[in-house]
């Protein structure tokens, strides 16, 4: 069943990285709702509907931030909303509003995601807490992390496809690359596969440079009904189909732990919304909290039988049939959790209308884009597919 029109009418994204100005979430928060509130030429007595991505109250130390975030930003009085799903509650709080807009309940409705995952704690502490968004009594409490659960399931995904760790420092390259060209990337760099190899072993296979780094950041978007878009935003792009699944929490309790099965569940449902097959996607903004996560969520979604060997042979290369994480991804751009669906989201929107980084802007854009985003071991998916807007 396809969607009612739903247009991305603003989008932005504040630059990632470890912030040492003395601002905080809601600074940043405020930085990317106006940039993307001016973008769709609205005013803040447009929007109805206020949703929140936020994954851990420790971070910002601030119960019920939508609340707060409402009377920041000008927007007391619209309901407020916090959506929270792990590392895909930007993605779920974008799905939110999204259906609040297609029912009829709003017309205007802005997601922020947010969090200060690089400056508010530790690192050991932070780790800690990712633990606690696993399972808290078989995972937290026993002190596994959640880089030794990727790693486990990476390790089953490489016995069944053959890749290797020439395949991950790829990844981690090519992402890290696409950074480089991204002014508001947290980890932009060119390292030699040697120096990738050399890095700490954190948990096998993934060393250091394997992994996404822990960053500070806000995403905001505001999505609209068609009818009530104004004319200046008519070229904005539409959001094709969302999908989103589950699968269970424990490794152990799939029936192929090296698997994503949960967003293959998810992009199904978003590619029978927007009436396409996964083949017809163009672009790609993918959750990379590992480099191996990429591959075995290029499988998952459709995008490639062999993802190792296409990406060798370019496919998602920037200027490749399907150019993945230009962005950089949660790698090369970082990982602020709450903002990471919601960034992807935005980038997406912004590569459609060609209103990109000019480095990274493809030059041909292609009709369909994805935003990826999982949770745990992927145990709950979201994706949302966008599309150019449609000549009048």
């Amino acid at each position: 069943m396809s969607l009612p029109p739903v247009i991305v009418s603003g989008a932005a994204l504040t630059p990632y990285g470890r912030r040492k100005d003395g601002s905080g979430f809601r600074d940043w928060a405020a930085e990317a709702f106006e940039a993307a509130l001016a973008m769709s030429d609205l005013e803040c007595g447009d929007i109805d509907m206020l949703f929140v991505a936020t994954e851990s109250d420790f971070f910002s130390m601030q119960l019920n931030p939508g609340s707060i975030l409402a009377s920041d930003l000008g927007l007391v009085g619209v309901a407020a909303t916090r959506c929270e799903g792990g590392g895909a509650s930007g993605q779920v709080a974008v799905h939110a509003a999204v259906n609040a807009v297609a029912s009829g309940s709003a017309k205007h409705a802005a997601v922020i995601g947010v969090d200060p995952s690089a400056s508010s704690l530790s690192g050991d502490a932070i780790r800690t807490l990712y633990g606690f968004s696993f399972d808290a009594w078989t995972d937290g409490m026993t002190g596994v992390t959640p880089t030794a659960l990727y790693g486990l399931s990476y390790q089953a995904f490489a016995a069944e496809f053959g890749t290797t760790n020439d395949d991950l420092a790829a990844v981690t390259q090519q992402n890290r690359e696409n950074a480089c060209y991204n002014p508001g990337a947290h980890l932009g760099r060119r390292d030699s596969a040697e120096e990738i190899a050399e890095s700490p072993m954190i948990a096998s296979p993934y060393r250091r440079l394997h992994c996404s780094p822990l960053s500070d950041g806000a995403a905001a978007l505001i999505v609209s009904q068609g009818s009530a878009l104004p004319r200046s935003r008519a070229g904005a792009p539409q959001v094709a189909g969302i999908g989103a699944a589950t699968d269970h929490m424990h490794l152990g309790a799939r029936s192929s732990p090296g698997h994503f099965t949960a967003k293959t569940r998810a992009i199904k449902i978003a590619c029978q919304q927007a009436g396409i097959v996964p083949d017809q996607i163009g672009l790609a903004e993918i959750y990379d909290a590992y480099a191996g996560a990429q591959l075995q969520a290029l499988l998952a979604l459709g995008l490639s039988d062999q993802p190792a060997q296409d990406l060798r042979n370019g496919r998602f290369a920037p200027d490749g049939r399907c150019p993945v994480n230009l962005s950089g991804g949660l790698m090369g751009q970082g990982a602020p959790v709450g903002a990471t669906g919601v960034g992807q989201t935005a980038t997406c929107a912004l590569l459609l209308e060609g209103r990109y980084h000019s480095d990274l802007q493809p030059k041909a854009v292609p009709q369909y884009a994805l935003a990826d985003t999982h949770g745990g071991i992927c145990t709950v998916a979201a994706t949302t597919l966008l599309r150019q807007a449609v000549a009048a």
